[in-house]
């Protein structure tokens, strides 16, 4: 984990949350990440990948994503 630098933005009131199988309605266990600055990068029904990386998880961002956060 490198912290805070030069390109990077500070994401606020971001809710993340351990969603378990089984409760409210999840199929499966999984991590909801919840914002409404993501949600703009990211739309509903969107796919994009993640991979874990030291101290947290990298999220890649497709073409059409990038253009969205770069204009943030």
């Amino acid at each position: 984990m490198s912290g805070p630098g030069d390109g990077k933005k500070l994401i606020k009131n971001v809710k993340v949350y351990i969603h378990t199988k089984g409760k409210l309605m999840a199929n499966v266990t999984h991590i909801d990440i919840e914002s409404d600055e993501i949600s703009k990068i990211i739309k509903e029904g969107e796919t994009t990948f993640v991979k874990g990386k030291k101290g947290g998880v990298f999220i890649a961002l497709k073409k059409d994503m990038i253009n969205r956060a770069e204009k943030k």
